[in-house]
């Protein structure tokens, strides 16, 4: 029988799993139970008395909840709902109120703007609610939506490791981790637009958002790997999946996330893909730009760190295969 490990190993095993745990636990519960309505941009289109009036009122029930923007019409706050300049509207320029929704923006907000059209008007039942970008039938909560974030960022890290444990050569594993995106990006747009029915829009941009994603999310942590070995994977997985999950605001929006940490979720690559995705399935590629430009960004990233790392593995090889220095010798002097 071996010797049994010493207490203080033991108790320092149990320690460090609840160090773990709690930090599991601390960033997946924390942004959920935090989370509110604060800073949620929405238009108030019609004259300045009148939205000057609901402006206060909304600030009076649900201070700081609401970024508001003014906007002189109807058509101007269609507009900025379309574009995701703001996730819905007061509409208020028609003598007749309505409230404008984007369920596929966020259906959190669109159920907290739904509670604020209940309380407008006087009226029994509150005002009319107008939704300009619906879910779809099939997923009317956008709950598909919401859950691929956490299988993109996984794919992703499986990507990473598989590939790291199976792959040798800088270019091998750029490839098979591009290729890899591009067939997994294929494959779940088609399982989420044509099975699950939980999004619309053009299936191949569709796809080339989700492969983006899971480039993104590969290549770095190819990259970080090259660099830094096992802890390198370790690091990037960490950052994937305990920082940029939580904070994507996939299930609800980064707004209600707490204090500023829906936006450094935006830098992220869950976050980005999760807002790209939603772009180009259900707003006609509006408010793309920035999110595609933070998952082109990590992508290039990835590149030039497997690039790096390469390089560096190289010098360090060929300084091990060359012959050592050896000093002349010098000459034995001849025997007297």
């Amino acid at each position: 029988m071996g010797t049994s490990s010493p207490w203080r190993r033991v108790a320092a095993t149990v320690a460090l799993l609840t160090a773990v745990i709690s930090v599991l636990l601390t960033a997946f519960a924390w942004p959920v139970v935090r989370s509110s309505v604060h800073d949620v941009p929405i238009a108030l289109a019609g004259p300045a008395a009148a939205t000057d009036r609901v402006a206060a009122a909304l600030e009076q029930r649900q201070p700081g909840a609401f970024d508001v923007v003014r906007v002189p019409d109807t058509a101007a706050a269609e507009r900025a709902v379309r574009d995701r300049e703001v996730y819905g509207a007061i509409d208020l320029s028609t003598g007749a109120p309505q409230v404008i929704i984007a369920s596929a923006g966020s259906p959190v907000v669109a159920q907290a703007l739904q509670g604020v059209a209940a309380g407008l008007g006087g009226q029994a039942g509150g005002v009319p609610v107008r939704d300009l970008a619906p879910l779809p039938s099939d997923d009317p909560r956008g709950a598909g939506l919401g859950a691929a974030a956490l299988p993109l960022v996984i794919g992703g890290l499986l990507a990473a490791f598989l590939i790291t444990s199976r792959v040798r050569g800088t270019a091998r594993r750029v490839v098979g981790a591009l290729a890899f995106a591009v067939t997994g990006g294929l494959a779940m747009a088609a399982l989420m637009q044509f099975w699950l029915g939980s999004i619309d829009g053009n299936y191949l941009a569709n796809a080339g958002v989700i492969a983006l994603s899971v480039a993104a999310t590969a290549l770095t942590l190819l990259g970080l790997e090259s660099l830094l070995g096992t802890a390198g994977l370790g690091i990037g997985a960490a950052l994937m999946m305990l920082v940029g999950n939580p904070l994507s605001g996939a299930t609800s929006a980064p707004q209600m996330l707490p204090g500023r940490s829906g936006d450094l979720g935006q830098l992220l690559p869950p976050g980005a893909s999760g807002a790209l995705l939603r772009s180009t399935a259900f707003f006609d590629g509006h408010a793309a730009n920035g999110p595609l430009a933070v998952l082109l960004v990590w992508s290039a990233v990835g590149v030039v760190l497997c690039v790096a790392g390469g390089f560096r593995a190289r010098r360090a090889g060929a300084a091990t295969d060359a012959p050592p220095d050896t000093a002349p010798v010098s000459p034995s002097p001849a025997p007297a």
